[in-house]
């Protein structure tokens, strides 16, 4: 079952762009996402306003040890702040998980807007720990799937990667100034 989660979370990597296809997650990796259990149930109000989406994130970021400029970064780059976003990959919500994805971490309706940021940050937070806290490599990661980052020893060469990573680079150096 395992193998066959890794399979469909390695096939949106590809989907992302075309070079060859990334290897999958190793068996620890995989864990370490499922290590602090199912993601936190946060009430979300029905139309999500944004105070409600603010307080989720610093929630998330507080309890995962994220900063919430980044969570915020990411949301802003992945759905503009969209909680009912859909990609054409199937990505869910503000912080694109895709369905495996959210699975995985315990998020049973990415559309929920604080499941969606709980399960993201603690997502985005094993990345972080994964790359030595580089925020980089972790956001390439994010993108393009840690097994791309691994392979190439940095960000890949995918275009779309490095603009996603230069975009919420600098939407979170701006945040923080």
């Amino acid at each position: 079952m395992l193998a066959s989660e890794l399979a469909l979370i390695e096939r949106r990597i590809a989907e992302i762009d075309a070079p060859p296809p990334p290897q999958a997650l190793d068996a620890d990796a995989f864990s370490a996402l499922l290590s602090d259990g199912p993601a936190q149930e946060i009430p979300a109000e029905s139309a999500a306003p944004p105070a409600a989406i603010a307080s989720m994130i610093q929630s998330s970021a507080e309890r995962y040890g994220v900063d919430p400029a980044l969570v915020r970064a990411v949301i802003n780059q992945e759905s503009g702040f969209n909680p009912y976003a859909t990609s054409s990959a199937g990505a869910q919500g503000l912080m694109q998980l895709m369905p495996q994805t959210a699975q995985a971490l315990g998020v049973s309706d990415a559309y929920d807007p604080g499941q969606n940021v709980d399960g993201g940050t603690r997502f985005l937070r094993s990345l972080l720990d994964r790359f030595g806290g580089d925020t980089r490599l972790a956001l390439a990661a994010y993108n393009a799937g840690p097994a791309a980052v691994e392979r190439y020893g940095g960000i890949p060469p995918y275009a779309e990667t490095q603009h996603y990573v230069a975009s919420i680079l600098g939407d979170y150096e701006q945040e923080r100034s």
